[in-house]
């Protein structure tokens, strides 16, 4: 069936075809995944439990070391904390990945089969994340004391996020994952003092994301490659708006562990005290997951692939701020 037919018999389906580059990054993603494949028992958790003697979460990503009144106990006191809320925001967000990679799959052409089943991998190995997050929540619950609580219901947001166009998803996604990998390789695969299992767990998720990564930059320039520049437009706006609806989540959030944390410790701290550590805990969430993505050199290149330098000063303009109180002690 040549191009023209299957157009008239698959209506709804995207433009194009896959060009010869991108099948063969499909199939190294597949080649990949089929070798890097785990299981979250007999792999990552292997009858272990998390170690509270330790830190979960680098210093570089919890900028405790600026809350330099705070003793060693409660610097990893911060990180047990943070600690939860990260595999809780990576939960969150892979609920309309997943949704947004399994609609992708359903809407390619049968020609496209490699692809098709690159995506299919990718939705499954999503929900095996969604699924190891939710044990992580679960083990640490068991270690920590109650009043800790999660403010994000994983579906609404997905939901939320899902009535935007594919390309800011899409956008969205690509921003997510670049900063999943930085954070491995340069804070958590690095920490020794890390838990073992927790930074284990990271270098498991991180294994399967590399793909994750690579499918998504294809499809994100496939999308962009369908839309007219008045399209293109409003697609920006709307991964600002996304952006700026994880930040406002970012923010509750924050004012949520602050809040809990300083209930954990057995003493009052000062006003000033107390302002620090909501602000630290503030800037450690937007540097986790909104400056180091935007700012990520390969997003950042990417991203000059399919938007203009006008909409992408747009996008710098709403998000300067927020990304200048991160790198500011």
């Amino acid at each position: 069936m040549n191009a023209a037919v299957a157009t008239v018999f698959e209506p709804g389906i995207r433009k194009g075809f896959y060009d010869n580059d991108d099948r063969a990054r499909y199939e190294r993603c597949i080649k990949t995944s089929k070798r890097v494949r785990w299981d979250i028992d007999a792999d990552v958790f292997r009858g272990r439990s998390f170690d509270f003697s330790r830190t979960f979460l680098p210093n570089g990503l919890t900028k405790v070391d600026e809350l330099d009144f705070l003793t060693d106990e409660e610097k990893r006191c911060i990180s047990h904390v943070q600690g939860r809320t990260y595999p809780g925001v990576f939960g969150m967000v892979e609920r309309f990945i997943g949704a947004k990679t399994l609609e992708l799959a359903s809407a390619h052409r049968l020609e496209d089969a490699v692809c098709i089943e690159g995506l299919v991998r990718f939705t499954d190995e999503e929900l095996k994340h969604q699924e190891l997050f939710r044990r992580i929540d679960i083990a640490i619950a068991a270690r920590m004391p109650s009043g800790y609580a999660f403010l994000a219901e994983p579906n609404e947001v997905a939901r939320a996020v899902l009535k935007r166009s594919t390309w800011a998803v899409l956008a969205l996604t690509c921003h997510i994952e670049f900063f999943t990998q930085a954070h491995y390789r340069e804070s958590i695969e690095r920490d020794e003092n890390l838990s073992d299992l927790y930074r284990d767990i990271f270098r498991y998720h991180w294994m399967e994301e590399c793909q994750h990564t690579a499918m998504d930059e294809i499809e994100w320039r496939r999308e962009d490659e369908t839309l007219t520049p008045d399209q293109r437009d409003v697609c920006v706006d709307e991964f600002i708006e996304l952006l700026l609806m994880l930040d406002s989540l970012l923010q509750a959030q924050a004012a949520a562990d602050a809040a809990y944390f300083m209930r954990l410790c057995e003493r009052n701290f000062s006003p000033a005290e107390q302002c620090a550590i909501r602000s630290t805990m503030l800037r450690a969430y937007r540097g986790q997951y909104i400056a180091s993505g935007i700012q990520h050199p390969s997003f950042r290149e990417l991203l000059a692939q399919v938007a203009s330098e006008a909409q992408i000063a747009r996008i710098d303009g709403a998000l300067g701020a927020i990304c200048a109180r991160c790198d500011r002690a």
